[in-house]
């Protein structure tokens, strides 16, 4: 099981394993996967986001088991540009433990709300978080939602 505080900055040492995760997530949905595998250049983790301190990992048995990544979008908002779980931890609860995570980090910045651009398929999981669909957009590969979490409304609901 994983605890509510299990949700750490990352280390760059950290980088090779976390883009481990990063591609096997990203190629075990199958959505993108024939895109993926054809632009292998986006399944990258800069060790430059590490080091600015916008990685945050949860671990299972001292293992980095998923990961998200925050980064500011404006003044008062911060992007959940990635999320990524390992697949053999997937339902585990993971990726909601570290939207959490990072919901709480953006409001101790001063963030009002975060936002995040998802695929389709994880609609329902960001509305299970309490993100609303605010637009579409179009990423590199495929329509996708624009969402937002207003984060003093989410802040609260888990305290």
């Amino acid at each position: 099981m994983i605890e509510e505080n299990s949700a750490r900055p990352a280390r760059p040492d950290e980088q090779p394993a976390l883009e481990g995760i990063l591609r096997r997530a990203s190629l075990a949905a199958p959505d993108y996967r024939e895109q993926l595998l054809a632009h292998p250049e986006v399944l990258a983790l800069p060790v430059e986001q590490i080091e600015a301190g916008r990685v945050f990992v949860s671990e299972l048995d001292r293992k980095p088991a998923g990961f998200c990544v925050l980064v500011p979008a404006s003044t008062d908002e911060l992007e959940l540009e990635g999320l990524f779980v390992d697949p053999p931890f997937w339902g585990q609860g993971i990726g909601r433990l570290l939207v959490c995570r990072a919901a709480a980090i953006a409001a101790g910045m001063g963030a009002r709300r975060m936002s995040v651009i998802a695929g389709h398929e994880a609609r329902g999981f960001y509305e299970k978080c309490g993100f609303t669909v605010t637009g579409e957009t179009r990423t590199q590969f495929a329509p996708a939602l624009i969402m937002h979490l207003m984060l003093d409304a989410a802040v609260g609901s888990n305290e």
